[in-house]
């Protein structure tokens, strides 16, 4: 075996947990052990359960049931002194809870007429400057960007223009926070189209389509000058966006893989290195790639305009867990390697990757 063999990354199955209801998200809960696990029960009421990882097990702490199943969550926009989680149901419902008397959200919004599909969060958790905001994309076609110190209205509220058909908002996610004016968010479609609204301007800044239903999309990091952006698709492929340069008309420079036949479910980038990431299959498995950038990040196209040039990945480690879709996939924010994942054999899952700082 070679060195450079000895050194890859391993995936390390830690813990595991068989829970009796959908898993649909799971968060690990900022600066603690604990992760939370949120899905739908058989008789279609909502599930929130918290979790601690003592040793080589779950423990699980407390269990609450709600109306509605609950499809995502976020700590994105909370502090770390509060660490309250916000979640997107069935209903159409924004809800944030704190967790430590979660019998009565602290904060709750009919925020769309169908299901949120994704939700994320920005300005908390010390990370990235600005308003803490939430952000949620539904069925209904709708982005809506939220400031849970206004209620019942969003503070901005993209959805499709006069005649166009609406298309199914499958994720969404906030980017370019890095100072208190900056923030975009990019919303994936059911029909491929990836869109990039730039909230300062409060304006569409970039639309593409990838052909294929937009499953997960994600900036490498949220509080830095745009970098690179991955979203994944329906068919097994994902691309990686160079966020940095955007040429007039040709848009970002971005590289295409794909990593298997099935659906990639969710992309997640190391919180510590923003060059490694990990996407989920539907056909139970895990890939951790890493991102090269090329020489040189732009270049000048004919007419003298700047493009950008993408760069390239290359496959770390890939491990098979399930005979079920990876639906859901977390990093600790605290503990490099440390990993949580769910599928739908209603196992969530608490992995090590290890090594990752020799990639």
């Amino acid at each position: 075996m070679s060195s450079a063999g000895l050194e890859r990354p391993q995936v390390v199955a830690h813990a595991q947990q068989p829970l009796h209801y959908t898993l649909f998200d799971c968060k690990w809960v900022p600066r603690s052990a604990r992760l939370l696990c949120l899905g739908s029960a058989a008789r279609g009421t909502g599930v929130l359960q918290l979790h601690e990882l003592r040793g080589g097990r779950l423990v699980l702490l407390s269990e609450i049931e709600k109306a509605k199943p609950i499809k995502c969550g976020t700590f994105g926009a909370t502090s770390l002194q509060q660490r309250y989680l916000a979640t997107g149901d069935f209903g159409g419902n924004l809800n944030i809870w704190n967790l430590e008397a979660p019998e009565i959200p602290v904060y709750s919004v009919k925020g769309h007429k169908e299901i949120i599909n994704s939700i994320d969060g920005v300005g908390g958790l010390g990370i990235g400057e600005g308003a803490p905001e939430i952000v949620t994309g539904s069925r209904d076609g709708t982005v809506k960007v939220w400031d849970p110190r206004q209620k019942d209205t969003p503070v901005a509220n993209m959805e499709p223009v006069q005649g166009e058909s609406k298309r199914d908002c499958w994720t969404v996610a906030f980017g370019n926070a890095y100072n208190q004016e900056e923030r975009v968010v990019c919303a994936g479609y059911d029909n491929g189209d990836i869109k990039l609204f730039d909230l300062k301007t409060m304006s569409l800044r970039w639309e593409t389509n990838i052909k294929n239903g937009v499953c997960s999309v994600e900036f490498d990091r949220k509080d830095v000058n745009m970098n690179k952006l991955v979203a994944t698709s329906l068919e097994g492929k994902f691309h990686v966006f160079d966020m940095r340069t955007q040429h007039p008309t040709k848009g970002f420079a971005s590289v295409s893989e794909k990593a298997q036949k099935s659906t990639i479910w969710q992309v997640r980038h190391l919180p510590q290195n923003r060059d490694i990431f990990m996407t989920s299959g539907g056909a139970g498995s895990l890939h951790l790639w890493k991102y090269e950038y090329p020489a040189q990040r732009s270049k000048k196209d004919s007419e003298g305009a700047e493009m950008g040039v993408a760069g390239s990945v290359s496959l770390l480690q890939n491990v098979t867990l399930s005979t079920q879709p990876i639906s859901c996939l977390d990093w600790s924010p605290d503990k490099k390697g440390l990993c949580v994942c769910g599928a739908f054999d209603q196992t969530v899952r608490v992995l090590i990757v290890t090594k990752l700082n020799k990639v």
